[in-house]
């Protein structure tokens, strides 16, 4: 192309990562430079497991202009507080990992050292006491947060929702924005001879799509950055050995319950993830320790209501792309890798990635510098929320054989240097805005039993009736506005009700 010539950017695969993509770059990409091309085939399915979010979303919602509650009506969201994770210490444990904050930093000393004291003087109130996320979600209530007293000004909220009709709203909003959809199925992607770099894809009809930057959405197959370009693939199957998973719709009997929740079960876990229209389902297993068939009865026994549909089979190996970014071609979504949705973190993945691409975006031709640092960001990401998913394996109490090897494995250096650090004093290092933050890793550790030896001395300023006054002024101040608030499907039917 000239100088004059608008940059052409492709976007190999739709679905949520493609429809991510195409509608962040419209928005932000100035149309008159870049031209934006999706390629998708209706005749390939979408995995869709990722209904389930985190806050973050929120900010790329914000950021794409997009109405919260005409995206909940659309895509027949509900509100989340955070997942409850049941059976993951002991068999008949139970604990919310929430969302926000957990009691409140007094000084230059954080939370959980003032609780680990007030255990030592006889306080019994768990970590969710403390959190006003968590109490709202066990009450069944919620309320969008505002500046405005007595609401809360950290309920912090992701959503969950229909990952289809979520692809299709941002299918609308992009194309908008002047993203041509091509529909068709890839045959071949062509490289250059000399430089290594994607050309064009030659599609069914002998069609020809050219373009100089290349995003592959096409999901597990890797169709760019495997097929044409020959990246491998990093397996973290000795952590993290689930291999397979049963995805099935069942109808609501319950009420909306503003969490997800997660169920240890023999060789695995299950999902509940309630939406307006009905409740995802599904069952993330190791094939070395459950057949399918039990799998499948695991699953269909312990629904809220009638299956909608027989259960959908998935096949994959945790991991990720020796590189994320490879000559002209970017990978996002299950393209880049796939970690189990345990901490819906799917979704928030796609949106990192295209996010981190418009920050690295080549100005002309392709820096190798550029893409070294978009790869070791990404590459560093991917690593500490795989670490994160890991602890929940690692650190349990269950007795069947999947479970014990699980507690025996040997865990990354990095997730070891982390659990060291916390059982000796309770303190938590976050590096390098890794996406868990310390709230996160206090509820994990603590709810699967993982307790410090030691706190901080600072803690033990205080005498023992001051510190104990401190516990219960916390617990006043996250039960007070929770009692104030509407519950989760009250606010939904007022605010933002699917037709």
């Amino acid at each position: 192309m000239t100088t004059d010539d608008p940059c052409k950017i492709v976007i190999v695969g739709g679905g949520t990562a493609g429809w991510i993509a195409a509608a962040v770059l419209a928005r932000f990409l100035p149309p008159k430079r870049y031209q934006l091309t999706l390629v998708e085939s209706d005749a390939i399915g979408t995995v869709g497991v990722g209904e389930a979010t985190i806050p973050q979303l929120q900010l790329l919602n914000a950021a794409l202009g997009i109405d919260e509650f005409a995206f909940v009506r659309e895509t027949q969201a509900t509100y989340k507080l955070g997942i409850e994770f049941v059976g993951w210490g002991a068999r008949d444990s139970r604990y919310m990992h929430a969302f926000g904050s957990v009691g409140r930093q007094i000084g230059q000393t954080a939370f959980q050292h003032f609780w680990l004291r007030g255990r030592q003087l006889g306080e019994t109130a768990p970590l969710e006491a403390y959190s006003v996320n968590a109490a709202a979600a066990y009450a069944g209530k919620f309320l969008r947060a505002t500046a405005q007293p007595p609401q809360p000004t950290d309920l912090a909220h992701a959503f969950h929702f229909d990952a289809g009709l979520y692809a299709r709203y941002l299918r609308g909003y992009a194309e908008r924005l002047g993203v041509t959809r091509i529909e068709g199925e890839v045959l071949t992607a062509h490289t250059d001879a000399g430089t290594g770099d994607v050309t064009h894809l030659t599609l069914s009809g002998e069609r020809r799509v050219a373009g100089d930057l290349f995003i592959d959405c096409s999901g597990f197959r890797g169709l760019l950055i495997g097929g044409a370009l020959g990246v491998g693939y990093e397996s973290w199957a000795h952590w993290l050995p689930c291999d397979r998973a049963l995805a099935v719709p069942c109808a609501s009997v319950a009420k909306l319950t503003p969490y997800t929740r997660s169920t240890a079960h023999q060789a695995g876990w299950q999902w509940r993830i309630p939406l307006q229209h009905r409740t995802g389902n599904g069952h993330v297993y190791c094939s070395s320790y459950t057949s399918d068939d039990e799998a499948a009865a695991v699953l269909l026994g312990h629904l809220d209501g009638e299956a909608l549909a027989s259960p959908r089979p998935l096949r994959f190996t945790t991991g990720r792309r020796e590189a994320f970014w490879r000559h002209n071609v970017v990978a996002i979504g299950l393209a880049a890798g796939f970690l189990e949705p345990l901490e819906s973190t799917s979704i928030h993945l796609i949106q990192s990635g295209i996010e981190r691409l418009l920050k690295y975006l080549p100005n002309g031709a392709i820096r190798p510098a550029d893409v070294a640092a978009y790869n070791a960001q990404t590459g560093f990401e991917w690593e500490r929320v795989r670490d994160f998913i890991i602890l929940h394996y690692h650190a349990n109490s269950r007795p069947e054989p999947f479970w014990r090897d699980c507690a025996a494995m040997s865990v990354p250096d990095t997730l070891t240097e982390k659990l060291d650090l916390f059982r000796a004093s309770g303190r938590i290092n976050r590096f390098n805005e890794e996406l868990f933050a310390e709230p996160g890793w206090l509820q994990v550790l603590v709810g699967q039993g993982v307790l410090p030896d030691s706190y901080h001395p600072f803690a033990d300023h205080q005498s023992p009736a001051e510190v104990k006054e401190l516990l219960e002024l916390l617990r006043r101040s996250v039960a007070r506005p929770v009692a104030g608030m509407p519950t989760h499907e009250a606010f939904i039917a007022a605010n933002c009700r699917a037709a």
